[in-house]
């Protein structure tokens, strides 16, 4: 009888270890903004809520999504849905960006630029929460124009989208060196020909 109430607090222990570990999330999920909105109707306003979300793996893909539903839980839910159905690929370079990006949406306008190791993101807001689950770890921002939520996350969107990687730039250089070369040879030979008809 002694050792029944010592064997019970392990069985029950056991119990709860045998059920199903929980799922990781495959995705951050993260809440931008969530406000009211009313339509008028016959008889009054019918209010609702409007949810904006952004979705990443930390990887490298991002997305948005903005809707209603009759309350904040529907909402959100229905933006996270629209959110994963439009995510993008970012082009990352060891942790930050490629190069300099712009993007403009409605009255906002986003400047996105790389920084060195250990900078960190200078970035405040939707813009920062973005870029955090776009798995962006350094880099340097600035909101040139309105500070809606909405417009600045599709802004940051779009400027992200418009990275391209290093094995896609073309540069003028690598262009015009042969040539110039080829120029900057040709002239001394010309001069000398010169030289020696007039010595003649």
């Amino acid at each position: 009888m002694a050792n029944a109430p010592q064997n019970a607090p392990a069985q029950r222990r056991g119990r709860r270890t045998d059920g199903p570990a929980p799922e990781e999330k495959q995705f951050d999920e993260r809440t931008l903004h969530i406000d009211r909105v009313a339509r008028v109707v016959k008889g009054g306003r019918r209010f609702r809520f409007r949810a904006l979300v952004v979705v990443g793996d930390r990887k490298g893909r991002v997305g948005i999504g903005l809707s209603k539903g009759a309350d904040v839980t529907a909402a959100v839910t229905k933006a996270t849905d629209v959110a994963k159905k439009h995510m993008i690929t970012v082009s990352l370079y060891k942790g930050t960006l490629p190069h300099e990006a712009t993007a403009k949406v409605g009255g906002a306008n986003i400047l996105l630029k790389p920084a060195s190791q250990g900078t960190g993101l200078i970035a405040g807001g939707v813009v920062r929460t973005i870029l955090e689950v776009a798995g962006v770890s350094n880099a340097l921002s600035k909101s040139l124009g309105s500070t809606n939520k909405a417009n600045t996350a599709y802004a940051t969107v779009a400027a992200l989208e418009s990275l391209k990687p290093s094995k896609l730039w073309i540069t003028k250089q690598t262009g015009d060196r042969p040539a110039a070369k080829a120029k900057a040879t040709a002239k001394p030979a010309a001069v000398k020909k010169v030289a020696k008809s007039e010595a003649k």
